[in-house]
């Protein structure tokens, strides 16, 4: 049985996803506010309320028209308990058609920037919008509200939605066809806080501090006096994980860093040593990269490369176990992107993109449990953890580092020198960017071996070598992301050195696609 590690937070917020590109950027601003909330897709949005008993519930936007028989809905539930909902756009509209009001279809769609005038005043925007002004916020709807509940005014307008901020002051429902989520509202942040401080009434209270000190005492109930082992990669999700298990069983707790021969240059013995030398943790090295190379070679589809490599880290955890008298936990730094990306409101692409993970659960026959303390936060949250663990600000800024490591950043076939290749050069490319003082600008940067070879002219001699692609973006948590702007001469001094020192590259590109909102992951 594979059971999941929740926690319980007694002042929280539900969102309800309906689909929407950005609902992960509610959760960005609520949790800004210090208040503690949780996403669920609106399918088991029954469960998450029963669950979580939150004081307050979002809605999301989303793709569906509520006019379409079938489309997305709230639980009743939310609707009886009582509780503050605020709704947004898509939100509005199936909260108004639940309740007696209308949705029509086939008005003038809006999509981007909007002026809303405010009619009446209300503490949901308390403090910073007035009555009688316009202020800009950003639209993205076809359908639109064409008759409000009984009960509700419209405190706010626009040209294209006339109820474009309308509420229910009594029942505490508040709704807007605008996203105030998003950077393009530029008051929106203050109205999500306005929401979860002044009409649900919850505090500040929020904190990593606090969420230590949960969580340790969450992992002492759940593991008992069993044995846990810890998928240990090196990077900062899965080290965080392990200093708050450690913390919270001791050496009831064994540290497993696999080195499957896809990690950078040097990276298993720097995790090590480490580790080793200044945490009092166990901690052993499993060389299992003949193993792992040897199935992966010649392996073009990456799917299958996510999947061998996820397989074959569930057998060697499963031999590291029986070799330390047997395990009753798998620990693994999963975060919240990759819960929210694994059961998403889509339910497609995300599944596929997270198979490298176990997400969701083990193979059962590990007969283990997960421990994954991390599940609830966002990967700079995640940082704050680990600064609160006392992990170095050196090692807490590290670039991300997914599990597959070289095997996706090596299209097409995989061959042992092919992964040198590669390793050499993103070496380079990253000690360049560190010599430049660009490492903690930039949120994640590797280099390519693209599955093309290109003729070139090296000296005297003609050369028929691969592309390396350059790759770097700027983000804050990962869900979205957009390219880092270098200038000629770095490009220029990171691609000649490639050439140079690295033997089997003649040409080096750089990549400059970003990572919008609503897209998963990049490779």
């Amino acid at each position: 049985m594979n059971e999941i590690l929740h926690t319980t937070h007694p002042d929280s917020i539900l969102i309800i996803d309906f689909g929407s590109q950005v609902t992960q950027l509610i959760a960005r601003r609520v949790r800004e506010a210090g208040v503690y909330c949780e996403i669920v897709p609106f399918q088991l949005a029954d469960e998450g309320f029963e669950r979580m008993q939150p004081k307050g519930v979002i809605f999301s936007g989303g793709p569906d028209s509520v006019t379409r028989e079938g489309s997305p809905r709230a639980p009743q539930a939310v609707f009886d308990s009582g509780v503050p909902i605020l709704a947004i756009c898509y939100g509005q509209q199936t909260l108004c058609t639940q309740i007696g009001g209308s949705v029509e279809g086939g008005h003038h769609r809006e999509f981007g920037r909007a002026d809303v005038e405010i009619l009446k005043a209300s503490p949901l925007f308390e403090g910073f919008w007035e009555v009688g002004k316009k202020y800009p916020v950003w639209m993205s709807h076809g359908d639109r509200v064409t008759r409000l509940p009984e009960g509700f005014e419209v405190i706010g307008t626009s040209p294209n939605a006339p109820f474009a901020i309308s509420v229910d002051e009594k029942r505490r429902y508040y709704t807007t066809m605008f996203h105030p989520e998003v950077v393009h509202t530029p008051d929106g942040a203050k109205l999500l806080s306005n929401f979860v401080h002044k009409i649900v009434g919850l505090k500040s209270d929020w904190s990593m501090a606090a969420y230590r000190a949960e969580m340790v005492q969450k992992i002492r109930d759940q593991v008992g006096s069993g044995k846990v082992i810890c998928a240990l990669s090196g990077g900062v999700d899965s080290s965080v994980a392990a200093l708050l298990i450690h913390e919270a069983i001791g050496d009831q707790l064994t540290c497993i860093l696999v080195d499957h021969g896809l990690m950078r240059m040097n990276e298993a013995a720097d995790v090590v040593a480490m580790f080793r030398e200044h945490y009092n943790l166990s901690l052993k090295l499993v060389d299992a990269s003949d193993r792992f190379i040897s199935q992966l070679e010649g392996e073009a589809d990456p799917e299958t490369k996510r999947k061998t490599i996820g397989r074959l880290f569930i057998e060697v955890f499963e031999e590291e176990a029986k070799k330390i008298g047997g395990a009753d936990f798998l620990a693994q730094g999963t975060l919240y992107p990759d819960v929210i990306e694994s059961v998403s409101f889509s339910g497609g692409p995300s599944v596929t993109i997270k198979s490298h993970h176990n997400v969701g659960g083990l193979p059962e026959r590990m007969n283990m449990q997960l421990v994954e303390p991390l599940r609830e936060l966002f990967k700079d949250e995640v940082r704050v953890l680990g600064r609160e663990l006392g992990l170095p600000d050196s090692f807490i800024g590290r670039h991300p580092f997914p599990g597959p490591g070289l095997a996706i950043r090596c299209p097409g076939g995989i061959t042992r020198e092919k992964l040198d290749i590669l390793r050499q050069a993103d070496a380079i490319y990253l000690d360049e960017i560190r010599k430049a003082g660009l490492y903690d600008t930039i949120w994640q940067a590797f280099a390519v071996l693209l599955p093309v070879q290109t003729v070139g002219v090296m000296g005297d001699g003609r050369t028929y070598e691969f592309v390396c692609a350059l790759r770097a973006v700027t983000s804050v948590d990962g869900m979205t992301a957009d390219f880092y702007p270098y200038d000629m001469d770095f490009l220029g001094k990171t691609a000649t050195r490639i050439i140079n020192e690295v033997k089997g590259i003649n040409r080096v590109v750089y990549d400059v696609t970003s990572k919008p909102p609503g897209t998963i992951e990049w490779e």
